[in-house]
Order: C-alpha cells, then structure tokens, then sequence
C-alpha cells in the first residue's frame, strides 16, 4: 500500500453529515433553492413521496412560500437527476424506476465498479483508506440512528469515492451517475432500515483494498452488488396525489414562525 494524498484527499476526510444527510429547514437567504431541493430529494429517499406522485408547482410554492419560477428550476435539478420525471401538460412526478431500468443499472455497476477494485487494490493509500472508512461509519450511524436518507446517501458517497480513488477520470463521473440512480432504486423497493447488505460489507471492502487482494476485492464488490440487487423488492404502484402541505409540514411551519 502507497502513501499517497489525493488532492481533494482533506476535503474527503471527515464527511460532512450535513451534506450526506438531512438538512435543518432554512428558508432565508441564498440556501433557499438548495433547502428545497434537499427536502424533496429528502422525502423521496425516505419513502415520504413514493414513485408516481404527483409534484404539484402550486402546492409546492405555498408549502415552501418560494415563487412557482422557483419550485420549477429545483424540479429541473431534480429531473436532471432523474428523481424526478417532468411531463409536458402533466408536470412533476416521482420518478418510477422499472424492474428493467434496476437490472441494467446493477448490471453496468457490477461490470464497472468490480474491475475499478481490481485497479484500486495496488494503489490506494492509507489516507485515501482512512477516508472511506470514515464514510462507512457515517453510513453505519446513519442506521442505527435510523436515518435511511443519510444512510443511503453515504453509501452512494462511499462507491463513488471509490470509483474517483481508482483513478479513472472517465469513469468516475459515470459511477457517481449510476450510484444516485441505484439511491432512488433502492429508496424506492428497498425496505426501511436495510440497504441489502450487511452494514459491515464497507469496512471489509476497505480491508481488502488495504491489503492489496485485488482478486477479493473485485470478487467481494460482486457479491456486495448482487446482494443489493437481490434485496429489492418491485411492486406496481398506483399513483397518488400526495398531500405536499403534510409531507413538508415541517418547512410550511418553519417559514410561518
């Protein structure tokens, strides 16, 4: 193992628990746009909102007491995510990922992110270890504290770091891409409190990597993957009209006081 320090590598070592989970409402100032953004990314995550629920600019900009011009620029950043679907003459709606969509997503992550081990395992450093291992014990307080939201979110951080520590320039991006998508997935048809993994898949990953064992690396990251994948459980689902004033109650009364 290399001693090596990446250049983002003091940004990346103490994650910030804001960023990866729930932030306080806030509706003042220029953290407006990205408040509103988080709590509806939030609500999907957290099952609050379920796929095909109707998103409403109306009810949303009087909920948030934002500008519909507002609501509609975070509901582009949400569809650009693809949290989100937008419908000419229909609107906003949760996003629905298919049992298809699950599969290829898993599929193309299983053929990337195994090979990118593979590489990791004869270069990464004990910073860039000390680093997702700081991760995976955000992720790991995440659930016992039973936030899924900032649980799923760190793991997605967790496979994206090791997709950008791999080296490939190329691919990272893609990576990070596929991770946000496998979050609404797995928000989506998971089940609350359980990733589909054991919560200690992380840190036995990193011990792999520490030691070099490419071969069990990128054998372990397949199993991890499946794992996940298996886990899911994709129903259909009726649409529904949510009501937003409920869902986001807590930022309703937030800018009332």
């Amino acid at each position: 193992m290399k001693e090596r320090r990446s250049p983002s590598a003091a940004a990346q070592a103490d994650p910030d628990p804001v960023a990866l989970g729930q932030q306080k409402p806030e509706m003042k100032g220029s953290s407006q746009h990205e408040t509103i953004y988080r709590a509806i990314s939030d609500a999907v995550i957290e099952h609050r909102l379920k796929p095909g629920a109707r998103l409403r600019e109306d009810a949303l900009a009087e909920v948030f007491g934002i500008s519909r011009t507002g609501i509609r620029k975070v509901l582009q950043r949400l569809a650009l995510e693809q949290l989100i679907t937008l419908t000419p003459g229909k609107g906003a709606t949760v996003a629905r990922p298919s049992a298809e969509e699950a599969r290829e997503i898993f599929d193309a992550r299983r053929m990337i992110e195994c090979a990118l081990m593979a590489r990791l395992a004869t270069r990464i450093s004990a910073v860039e270890v000390k680093q997702l291992r700081a991760v995976a014990q955000h992720e790991q307080q995440a659930l016992r504290g039973h936030e899924q939201s900032a649980a799923i979110k760190a793991s997605a951080a967790f496979h994206a770091r090791l997709a950008e520590l791999a080296g490939n320039q190329t691919l990272a991006p893609f990576v990070a891409q596929l991770c946000s998508r496998s979050s609404l997935i797995l928000a989506v048809y998971g089940h609350s409190g359980d990733l589909g993994c054991d919560c200690n898949d992380h840190n036995f990953l990193v011990d792999l990597l520490e030691a070099g064992d490419s071969d069990g690396a990128a054998e372990f990251m397949h199993k991890h993957l499946h794992a996940i994948e298996s886990s899911l459980s994709i129903d259909e689902v009726v649409d529904e009209t949510p009501d937003l004033r409920d869902v986001f109650a807590v930022y309703r009364d937030a800018g009332a006081r």
